[in-house]
């Protein structure tokens, strides 16, 4: 009978990509698993064929091989035809995503590595005032958090003594167990993938490496920071058990509310009132701002709700560092109460003005009169 083309088998053209290959394994491979297809001999022998062509196509040199002489080639080369690999990295690499939590976890570390998994991970929120924002900072906190434990140095092991090599994996951090059709590797259980055992754990810190610590931690504010802002710190997290690599910390931003400002993404917007006559003959006024007072021009006719800009007083772009505008809303205020002068001088105001009607009122009055007609 003639030997099938490895390309055939798995249904890939000649070009296929490394990722293209795997995805055509791991498809045809769980589709003819002897797990779900029990009893079928014919499916068991598809496996088995599945696999032979990929662990050939996997690797590019013996997938150089194939290409040129064929499985002849193979022969030449290895003394032998390609073997299944049910052991080993292969299956490990293909089947992980699917059999990880039935057959031990993720896949246990090789050569009896003695770190642990890294420290968690931590967040703390900062609160700073509208004016950090705006121009950036630096602030210091201090964290309760872990540190190296000065009596073993962080490695978790009473000093004077070494850890043993584990004599259940023999230092390779997994075991091998049969599964069915199919052997398999998973995480050492009496090490648990460290392939080393401590016998004699550090007194100290009970063989964690680590003991509560305050630590100091320089917290950089960069101008444009908003509420929600997130800033990483690698590294200044939760150290992690016998000197594994620390967490990162992460600071939350909350930035306060101002008495006179509100913020619109990088626009500052102050609501101002003035009074009568300042809106009508308009004049200069000191409006705030962020970097001190500053001088603007109220035009004559200045209405209730109309917003006045001064350009460059608000916020900086995170990236570019380009600053917004601040957004003065002016409110023209009635006084609520009025000497004598007061009252005869708006009098005569009114008397004069009964023949001039402001373009706005005479708007509404138009609007009115349609409304009270129709």
């Amino acid at each position: 009978m003639a030997e099938r083309d490895f390309y055939e088998i798995l249904g890939v053209p000649r070009n296929a990509s490394a990722d293209d290959l795997k995805k055509a394994f791991r498809r045809m491979a769980m589709e003819h698993h002897p797990d779900k297809n029990q009893g079928n001999k014919q499916a068991e022998e598809r496996f088995k064929e599945v696999n032979e062509a990929y662990e050939v196509l996997r690797d590019p040199e013996r997938r150089a091989v194939y290409d040129q002489y064929g499985r002849a080639g193979l022969r030449g080369a290895a003394g032998g035809a390609a073997g299944v690999d049910f052991g080993g990295g292969l299956f490990e690499d293909i089947f992980e995503d699917f059999f990880g939590d039935i057959f031990g976890g993720r896949r246990a570390r090789r050569g009896g590595s003695r770190r642990e998994e890294k420290g968690a991970d931590l967040e703390l929120e900062l609160i700073v005032t509208l004016e950090e924002a705006v121009r950036g900072g630096e602030r210091e906190t201090e964290l309760s958090i872990y540190g190296p434990c000065d009596a073993c140095g962080g490695n978790g092991i009473r000093p004077g003594t070494r850890p043993e090599t584990c004599s259940t994996c023999r230092g390779r951090g997994r075991v091998q167990i049969q599964q069915g059709f199919f052997t398999i590797a998973r995480t050492c259980p009496s090490c648990h993938g460290q392939g080393e055992v401590v016998r004699e754990p550090c007194t100290a810190c009970r063989g964690e490496g680590r003991v509560p610590r305050k630590k100091k931690v320089s917290i950089k504010i960069q101008p444009g920071v908003d509420t929600g802002t997130r800033i990483r710190y690698r590294g200044e997290g939760v150290m992690g058990r016998q000197g594994a690599q620390p967490g990162d910390l992460y600071v939350r931003i909350i930035v306060e509310n101002h008495p006179l400002f509100q913020r619109v993404e990088n626009d500052l917007v102050c609501d101002m009132p003035i009074d009568f006559p300042l809106a009508a003959l308009g004049g200069k006024v000191q409006v705030p701002t962020l970097d001190g007072p500053q001088s603007m021009e109220i035009p004559s006719g200045t209405q209730t709700g109309d917003t006045l800009r001064v350009k460059g007083c608000g916020i900086p772009d995170l990236r570019s560092g380009r600053r917004g505008d601040l957004l003065i809303r002016i409110f023209v205020e009635v006084p609520d109460r009025l000497s004598r002068e007061q009252k005869r001088l708006l009098e005569e105001f009114a008397r004069v003005s009964q023949d001039s009607e402001a373009p706005r009122r005479r708007s509404f009055l138009e609007k009115a009169r349609k409304f009270w007609k129709s």
